[in-house]
């Protein structure tokens, strides 16, 4: 089955990220970290509608009592779609100014991750940042430090293996995962996209256990069993792909986000849609949705 691939929203995104699917409202939230916006994607009536936040934006997810639970620049937030406030939850990288949270998601047992990143224009890399999970009574825990940036993030179905990439890294990482305690163990290599090119951005697993995965600069989102074979590739009319996750009535639909960085006009003569929100359908496989954050 050929793939169609078409731009849903012409949003000239800034670095658009976060792709969440609520399988009850039947939307689709998705952010512009740079852009400062969340965006929530209405399949049903084409429309868009986008909040402000006061900082650069990580991730979201849904939250059970309502509204979404957010990272920014400054940590965990509540967000609340009616009143466009944000609540702070907690920061637990408050000491350390050159990083900021980034991608991220929740787990199949509704605890909200993200992971951190160094952003410091400038400045040499430094692997300051970690991967951060915030349980329902709302404590943060650090369960990977020493990351540049942290991308990448997906659950196997029965929520028993997690996958995690540091984007300074072509490698993606599987670990066990205790879906009672959230505790971690046996980190080894699931598979290294050196030779694809581009590095993991944001990723999400399909409802076969394969894993999917957007990588920037290549134009590509790339499938893998859950054996780390690159088994499909899908190449978008753009070269940033961000994110993607699956969503629609039947969750057959690959929703993927991209970004134009604020590079120059003249490197997307012969790109469309460039910052866009894209939906690709008739891949002949269906996803998962992710349960909200309990907290």
């Amino acid at each position: 089955m050929a793939e169609e691939i078409a731009c849903v929203v012409d949003a000239h995104a800034v670095l658009g990220e976060g792709t969440i699917w609520d399988p009850d409202a039947r939307v689709l939230w998705w952010i512009d970290i740079w852009g400062k916006l969340i965006h929530r994607y209405d399949p049903a009536t084409g429309r868009d509608d986008t909040w402000p936040s006061p900082e650069f934006l990580g991730c979201i997810g849904l939250r059970a009592q309502g509204g979404l639970v957010v990272t920014m620049a400054n940590g965990f937030h509540f967000f609340d779609p009616a009143t466009g406030g944000f609540d702070p939850i907690v920061d637990p990288e408050a000491d350390l100014p050159v990083t900021r949270f980034n991608d991220g998601k929740t787990d199949r047992q509704g605890r909200f991750w993200s992971g951190s990143m160094f952003e410091a224009p400038g400045q040499p890399v430094q692997f300051a940042g970690s991967l951060w999970r915030l349980d329902p009574d709302l404590s943060a825990h650090r369960t990977i430090a020493g990351i540049g940036c942290s991308n990448g993030l997906a659950w196997s179905p029965d929520g028993r293996t997690m996958y995690f990439s540091d984007s300074h890294s072509t490698i993606i990482r599987a670990y066990d995962f205790d879906p009672a305690t959230a505790d971690i163990a046996n980190e080894r290599v699931f598979a290294d996209v050196a030779a694809t090119g581009g590095i993991v951005d944001g990723a999400t697993v399909d409802a076969e256990g394969c894993y999917w995965a957007t990588l920037p600069v290549t134009s590509k989102i790339c499938r893998y069993d859950p054996d780390g074979r690159l088994m499909r590739t899908v190449t978008l009319p753009t070269d940033l792909p961000t994110c993607c996750e699956f969503g629609g009535a039947d969750l057959d639909v690959l929703y993927v986000t991209t970004a134009v960085l604020n590079r120059p006009a003249e490197h997307f003569k012969d790109q469309h849609h460039p910052g866009g929100l894209f939906a690709v359908t008739g891949l002949g496989v269906k996803g998962l949705t992710l349960p909200p954050f309990t907290g």
